[in-house]
């Protein structure tokens, strides 16, 4: 358990106003960040603007304004929007400020007085739209990868950052620690680039054609390529090299960024961490990018989803419950209105709001609003104990948040919400409430239950601060109590009998979902189609089919292929199987879940592979849920 934790966000381009994708990454961070709160850890959290370049002359042009004027505007719609976003950052960083500038020009000169920033003249191909030379390999059809246009050969002197010089150094240190870059595709992902010779990194641009930027310390007619400007912002922040600061939470650092900075962050920032003498990073954490109609968000393709207008229309702790929720930090999620109305309902509505109105109404109804006691004598065999199901929730909602795992530590969350409702129908206050003899054993029951919403409390804290309040104020809890965190969560019996409790409110209002028009020819086509039968079939065609419990041993991406993984499964013999799956389980969340498989389906090569059966799932408009059993069963159990 750490004593101390900082995290980083990405310091985010003020080119264009913030958009779905930045609120996801801060929400993700504060998250983490209110998560080791609960573990008792001292926490430092970081994000900020990058201010210098190419791109912010262009923009502040097209505004007919300057550089300056620009950069604090847009600067100040992040630092606005934070706030509103219920983010809890230490710090708010900007390059123009004058501490960072000051940090930046000692590690250049400190890196230049060492010898690994040399002097040299360069033609190459450069991107203005990245603000970087690109290779001949890098390019797509001869054109940048992000911005689909040509880059334009240029030639000029410029200083060189000698990155090369530390690529063996990088390769062996990712091995040696392979958790360093996660999820692991992104970890393989800098691995495979840096099979290929690395090249020396510039990091200079002439002030005839850019002059917004941080001077060189050592060449007054240049100024900072950005990228190298940004990065230092990490320890810039912390007060390198002898702040307070730096020494206390440096070493315990954790980077979030997007999948599009991962060569930045994976091998720029390393190398220069190394030629400076910083230790390097304990953990660069990558996630992939939130979708529109399947294509990025793009200003260009008018797909932005703007936070705040989300946020107001549903409410802030909904709207961080649905991003922490619907993505798997590393792959790529879609977004939709429809998908987060359903959370909504579903979740938020249904699950948590509905158990919490259902048991404080209980509380109101036959105890009158006060905690009861629970007698000692009774035998708690009577009632099925919801103390062990949330000590096993905790633990597992632990182990997932450390990994940055947040959508399988809420199903951890909300696996107990079933239970607990579960928990309701079997022992039946209302029949108990009856009977007098049944009176202790209801006191335990609706004690129970108060306990177990004390719980969900806190573990749904670091995703919706709001709510987890409202719901300690409602169990009568004193404000005063740290009800996050973990050590307090794995009590029993915290609540105090005779504690009087505000009557319910209701958590979640429900969304009214109009009703699907049928008017358009197009809409009632597409929902004819979904709810279109295949033909009958006879028991005997359908004893023809050999389902079987398979256990997956082995799960990895299949190069070129958008959807499809590959599998091996373990059914009694081991087989390989290919399923289109990726867009919804990472590899590595998929070994050794037991999932039901086609056993007798004639082989196919797809993509190369031969697959020997296939995984059965539930597809939506949304995404997939592979079948599965309840319970754990041998493998190569058939289906009957």
């Amino acid at each position: 358990m750490p004593s101390s934790f900082y995290v980083t966000t990405p310091i985010y381009y003020v080119n264009a106003r913030p958009h779905l994708g930045h609120a996801y990454t801060t929400i993700a961070a504060d998250v983490v960040n209110r998560f080791n709160k609960m573990r008792k850890a001292e926490t430092y959290f970081l994000t900020g603007t990058d201010e210098h370049g190419d791109k912010i002359v262009d923009a502040a042009e097209r505004e007919n304004t300057t550089p300056r004027v620009y950069v604090d505007r847009i600067s100040k719609l992040f630092r606005d929007l934070w706030p509103e976003l219920g983010i809890s950052n230490d710090d708010f960083i900007r390059t123009t400020d004058k501490k960072h500038i000051q940090i930046v020009e000692k590690i250049l000169q400190d890196i230049y007085d060492a010898g690994d920033i040399y002097f040299s003249e360069y033609e190459g191909l450069y991107c203005f739209g990245c603000e970087r030379f690109y290779t001949e390999k890098e390019l797509v059809d001869g054109k940048c990868p992000d911005h689909q246009t040509a880059p334009e050969r240029i030639r000029e002197s410029n200083y060189f950052f000698r990155m090369s010089k530390y690529q063996d150094w990088l390769v062996e240190h990712i091995n040696r620690y392979p958790d360093v870059i996660r999820p692991e595709r992104y970890r393989n992902e800098v691995l495979s680039f840096l099979k290929e010779p690395l090249e020396d990194l510039c990091i200079s641009r002439p002030k005839s054609r850019l002059k917004w930027g941080i001077t060189l310390p050592f060449d007054n007619n240049y100024v900072t390529y950005v990228w190298f400007d940004a990065l230092v912002n990490y320890v810039s922040a912390l007060d390198y090299p002898d702040g307070k600061k730096f020494i206390k939470f440096w070493p315990s650092v954790q980077h979030i960024v997007a999948k599009d900075i991962l060569k930045p962050h994976g091998i720029y920032w390393p190398t220069m961490l190394k030629a400076a003498g910083i230790e390097m990073y304990q953990h660069l954490n990558v996630h992939g990018y939130w979708n529109v109609d399947e294509s990025k968000m793009s200003k260009s393709l008018g797909n932005v989803v703007e936070p705040l207008s989300l946020k107001n229309k549903y409410g802030l702790d909904a709207f961080r419950y649905f991003l922490m929720r619907d993505m798997v930090f590393g792959l790529d999620s879609n977004f939709s209105e429809d998908a987060l109305v359903n959370r909504i309902n579903s979740d938020l509505a249904n699950d948590l709001g509905n158990l919490f109105s259902r048991v404080l109404a209980m509380v109101h109804k036959y105890f009158k609003g006060c905690v009861p006691q629970i007698d000692p004598t009774i035998d708690d065999s009577f009632s099925v104990s919801l103390e062990k199901d949330a000590a096993e929730a905790v633990t597992e909602f632990e182990i997932c948040m450390d990994k940055f795992a947040f959508h399988r530590a809420i199903a951890a969350v909300w696996e107990l919400i079933s239970k607990m409702n579960k928990y309701v129908d079997i022992t039946a206050p209302w029949e108990l409430a009856k009977k007098k003899s049944g009176i202790r054993e209801l006191e335990a029951v609706i004690y129970n239950l108060l306990e177990g919403l004390r719980v969900i409390s806190g573990l749904i804290y670091p995703v919706m601060p709001d709510t987890a309040r409202t719901m300690q104020k409602h169990l009568g809890n004193d404000p005063g109590v740290p009800f996050y965190e973990l050590d307090y969560l794995r009590k029993w019996r915290i609540i105090r009998p005779g504690t009087v409790l505000p009557k319910t409110v209701t958590l979640f209002p429900r969304i009214d979902v109009k009703k699907e028009k049928t008017t358009d020819h197009d809409d009632d086509q597409k929902i004819q189609t979904r709810l279109k039968m295949k033909p009958e079939i006879s028991m005997e065609e359908f004893a023809k089919v050999d389902l079987r419990v398979a256990t997956i041993t082995a799960a990895e991406t299949i190069p070129r292929a958008k959807k499809l993984l590959k599998l091996e499964v373990d059914i009694g013999e081991t087989r390989t199987i290919v399923a289109g799956i990726s867009g919804s389980y990472s590899p590595e969340e998929l070994i050794g879940k037991q999932v039901i498989i086609v056993a007798n389906l004639k082989p196919a090569k797809l993509m190369g592979v031969l697959s020997n059966g296939m995984v059965l799932a539930a597809v939506d408009e949304k995404e997939c849920t592979v079948a599965g059993m309840d319970k754990v069963v041998k493998p190569g159990t058939p289906l009957s």
